[in-house]
């Protein structure tokens, strides 16, 4: 994948908002003394008026985003995801989540993809603390295509929404004609017959090319990108699950609560069928480049390929 382009989906995150702040005067960004790592300094500067810098105070921040949205705008609340859905948790759930004011939220640095800033930045859990949210849209969009439609799709969408983006340069891979992001609906990427890998975010061009490895051994994969984990797209998981009869899910995030949790508990109450989670084990991550790391965590093409094979073998 050397040759295909490349952009974190935190950029696209900051460009999006730009384009959006052309285009609606309602939308006013605020960030959390980080607008140059979430890049919403792209919006800041096209739009100074309509943008506010909270400091170091994620929780307030949380807290004055709700006050905006009551009076009709529709505020973007930005830091990394350790921050927001980590320290702000209880002013999300109680100010956001609650009276349903209609906060989107951008939460970017998700997962271990973060890199050298450790363990302690490093959050594996936020989709899973989202997800319990009543009414909380959760999105982990998988490139710059579907993190910028994402954005467009939270501002359309009335209610709270969690975004999570990352750290990491990842290859644009729905950057075709036919792409169409809709709120709740995976996309099948990959047909396939012998298993059914379902991915998010940095893990769908991974899961992509472990796919390609395992069609050279004989095995036919279907690959599903899963971009809104909340609500789920239980109808095509469930019609994968049946037409395959094995499913692997593959997240840059817990097997704990996130896609893996979310995927099982459908399957285990509509469609029993050996499932294989591929993500962070109950551990938590630790300091070092982000392409290691991803490797080391078996969460790398190599990594899924050798999972999968083994489970369907």
């Amino acid at each position: 994948m050397s040759d295909v382009k490349k952009i974190a989906t935190r950029e696209s995150y900051g460009n999006a908002l730009a384009e959006l702040g052309k285009l609606h005067d309602d939308i006013v960004v605020l960030d959390a003394d980080l607008a140059g790592a979430t890049k919403t300094a792209i919006f800041q500067k096209a739009f100074p008026e309509r943008f506010i810098d909270c400091g170091i105070a994620e929780g307030n921040m949380m807290g004055v985003a709700a006050g905006i949205a009551t009076t009709g705008k529709v505020p973007f609340a930005s830091t990394f995801a350790m921050f927001a859905a980590g320290r702000a948790y209880e002013q999300i759930r109680n100010s956001i989540g609650y009276p349903k004011n209609n906060v989107k939220i951008g939460a970017t640095h998700g997962g271990i993809s973060v890199g050298e800033d450790g363990a302690s930045h490093q959050c594996n859990e936020d989709l899973a603390l989202m997800r319990t949210i009543p009414g909380m849209t959760v999105i982990c969009p998988s490139d710059d295509v579907e993190a910028r439609a994402a954005v467009f799709a939270a501002y359309e969408h009335e209610g709270p929404v969690y975004m999570r983006f990352g750290r990491l340069a990842v290859p644009v891979i729905n950057d075709n004609p036919d792409y169409k992001f809709e709120l709740g609906k995976g996309i099948v990427l990959r047909e396939g017959k012998d298993v059914a890998i379902i991915a998010n975010g940095l893990e769908v061009a991974e899961s992509l090319e472990a796919a390609k490895m395992l069609a050279e051994d004989g095995i036919d994969a279907k690959v599903i990108n899963i971009h809104t984990i909340k609500p789920l797209d239980e109808e095509l998981v469930i019609a994968a699950a049946k037409e395959t009869g094995k499913v692997v899910t593959v997240e840059e995030h817990s097997i704990i609560g996130g896609l893996g949790g979310a995927v099982c508990e459908v399957l285990s109450e509509k469609c029993p069928t050996p499932t294989l989670r591929i993500g962070i084990k109950d551990v938590f991550g630790e300091s070092g480049p982000a392409k290691e790391l991803i490797a080391k965590y078996g969460l790398d093409a190599k990594s899924i390929y050798d999972a999968v094979k083994n489970f369907v073998k």
